[in-house]
């Protein structure tokens, strides 16, 4: 009976969820109700982005918003002109297909650089079975063609290197940070006990052409959750990731970059004691605002601590205000983004009402004091991705993908 219970308990980890098993096979119906005779189901189906996996968007200076998607084993990447009222055609950003993770944690990242560099990576699916190599690509020409692929993980033995975060700061430097099992393997030849994963990152100050030596930021990463990374006002990175502490106590933890290559010390970022023997699939996320305030929003399920949570750090990362849980627990709230505009700070987040999806948003005027009640954005009974948030030169945006549909911007000011 327990085991029972266990696999029931790892399959809503997995997903981010925390209801009900009828809540989920309701969902799952209608999920695939609304795909299974949809165009995107069709083998001669084009890519396209109605039909994309797991975009991510990012605006550049100009305000043209750049998507990047995975369909048929290729990155692609197109823009918009017009806020999402119409795309330009897709550009391959690997023209030798490669099989491609392609889910709400684990999705193909585009960052914005000078002089029209657009910046691409994604993780690769091996053979073996959670296992991966970490991708990257970029353009030097506003997105018209693509160098061929890098592989950035330079132990290239068949493990699992996966979940990558990408960001690029004002001097052109791009960092990538992913979760890596070879400190796992080594430990097993030799015989030794080795929780989860580690944290390892990579730079490249050339504009993409060469990474450096992969450097481990701490061993015990939880193994199979979203890594997110920020620029912080200085122009050095700052990741969070979920971390194993003590007897798989599965929190967050934050580390800023002490100068351009060196990674400094960790940080622990939650205390909601959350111990599971398991792989939650729910990763947190970061903002960082102008006067140089952290914002962090992220999903834990202890007995006592559970659902959604926001906080920020004034001082990078050395103490945090009191978590405020947000969102509706048994409704499913999961998978929070953040996004700092000024004094401007918005959440977003998805539940589920055991029909349709829903996607809600807060808002605070005041960095983070006090928030407005949660508003509802949009629905589906269909399939449908964790929301992001974005952000141009005026205005903040929620997106969330609902296969099939047009790829949509949510306007989020008026709210």
């Amino acid at each position: 009976m327990y085991k029972v219970l266990l696999l029931v308990q790892i399959f809503f980890i997995w997903f981010g969820l925390t209801g009900t098993v009828e809540a989920a096979k309701q969902e799952h119906q209608h999920h695939h109700a609304a795909t299974v005779h949809s165009e995107c189901d069709k083998q001669d189906a084009l890519p396209s982005l109605r039909c994309a996996n797991a975009p991510s968007a990012v605006f550049d200076d100009n305000g043209r918003l750049w998507v990047a998607w995975e369909f048929g084993n290729h990155v692609y990447v197109n823009y918009s002109d017009d806020k999402g009222k119409s795309y330009s055609l897709p550009v391959a950003v690997n023209t030798v297909p490669e099989q491609i993770y392609a889910m709400g944690e684990n999705r193909p990242k585009i960052v914005i650089g000078n002089r029209g560099r657009i910046y691409v990576s994604w993780t690769q699916k091996l053979e073996q079975r959670f296992s991966g190599h970490i991708r990257f690509s970029y353009s030097a020409d506003n997105g018209k063609h693509f160098f061929d692929p890098v592989t950035v993980n330079d132990h290239k033995v068949v493990t699992s290197h996966r979940f990558d975060a990408m960001a690029v700061n004002e001097r052109g430097d791009i960092y990538i940070a992913w979760l890596d099992k070879r400190d796992l393997l080594k430990a097993k030849k030799e015989g030794k006990a080795y929780n989860g994963a580690a944290l390892y990152y990579a730079v490249s100050t050339d504009g993409g052409k060469s990474f450096s030596k992969n450097k481990k930021v701490i061993d015990y990463s939880c193994q199979c959750c979203r890594v997110v990374m920020a620029i912080d006002n200085d122009q050095l990175p700052v990741i969070v990731w979920r971390h194993i502490f003590g007897d798989n106590i599965r929190d967050h933890a934050l580390v800023k970059f002490d100068n351009q290559t060196q990674a400094g010390k960790v940080q622990r970022v939650s205390y909601d004691n959350w111990q599971v023997d398991a792989c939650p699939h729910h990763g947190p996320d970061i903002s960082i605002s102008k006067n140089g305030s952290y914002h962090l929003a992220w999903f834990n399920n202890a007995p006592q601590r559970h659902g959604l949570f926001y906080a920020r750090t004034d001082d990078q990362g050395k103490s945090f205000s009191e978590p405020l849980s947000f969102g509706n627990y048994n409704a499913q709230a999961a998978h929070p983004q953040v996004l700092s505009k000024g004094d401007n700070i918005f959440l977003a987040w998805k539940e589920f009402d055991g029909k349709q999806s829903i996607l809600f948003m807060m808002r605070s005027s005041d960095a983070g004091k006090s928030w407005s009640t949660p508003h509802i954005i949009a629905k589906t009974a269909g399939g449908s991705d964790h929301p992001l948030l974005i952000a141009d030169n005026k205005n903040v945006y929620s997106v969330w993908h609902r296969l099939g549909q047009d790829y949509q911007l949510f306007p989020l000011e008026g709210y």
